[in-house]
């Protein structure tokens, strides 16, 4: 019998001051089986960074066509594609030749350094790639706002992000790889 995905459910009120863009949303998180807690609130995460109203998650670990995030047109051309780990440069080539925009979350702690040492070369060609690494201890500390039913309230301010429930509050600061 196959598992099945766990819901999340995640009330966000957002303040972007970087970006102008304030607003609260409800949304829905299917954390796949295989998927740790980290993964999920580094999706989240992005979301987050990238949030409109035209974003949406997409089928993510089940689907090898599909990114974690994407948004689309209205003539269905994907504007922006976002993944999540550490992906190999032929998915990476994939993404950029199919959208105007592509965003990749790394995360993974040490992991992360011998992945971009290995891609760094190959994935310079493509100028509509953004590379941004989320440091460990910050995810295992997203991690622990990991609840059934989340209410987040999110603060993006000079490109420091806080993201905090009622008991807990995490400062995240992203590295752009490139």
């Amino acid at each position: 019998m196959a598992l099945k995905a766990t819901i999340f459910k995640a009330e966000l009120q957002i303040a972007d001051m970087d970006r102008g863009y304030y607003n609260d949303l409800s949304l829905t998180l299917a954390q796949h089986p295989s998927e740790t807690d980290e993964r999920m609130m580094v999706r989240l995460l992005a979301f987050i960074i990238h949030a409109d109203e035209q974003l949406q998650f997409t089928r993510g670990l089940s689907a090898n066509d599909e990114p974690e995030l994407w948004q689309k047109s209205l003539s269905d051309e994907i504007e922006l594609w976002i993944d999540v780990g550490l992906p190999d440069e032929k998915r990476i080539k994939k993404a950029c030749n199919r959208s105007k925009q592509v965003y990749l979350y790394t995360y993974g702690g040490r992991n992360v350094g011998p992945w971009w040492e290995q891609n760094k070369k190959q994935l310079a060609r493509y100028s509509n790639l953004k590379i941004v690494n989320i440091a460990q201890e910050m995810t295992k500390s997203m991690a622990g706002l990991v609840q059934k039913t989340m209410n987040l309230q999110c603060t993006i301010q000079d490109g420091q992000i806080w993201l905090s429930d009622s008991t807990l509050s995490v400062e995240i600061t992203p590295e752009v790889l490139n």
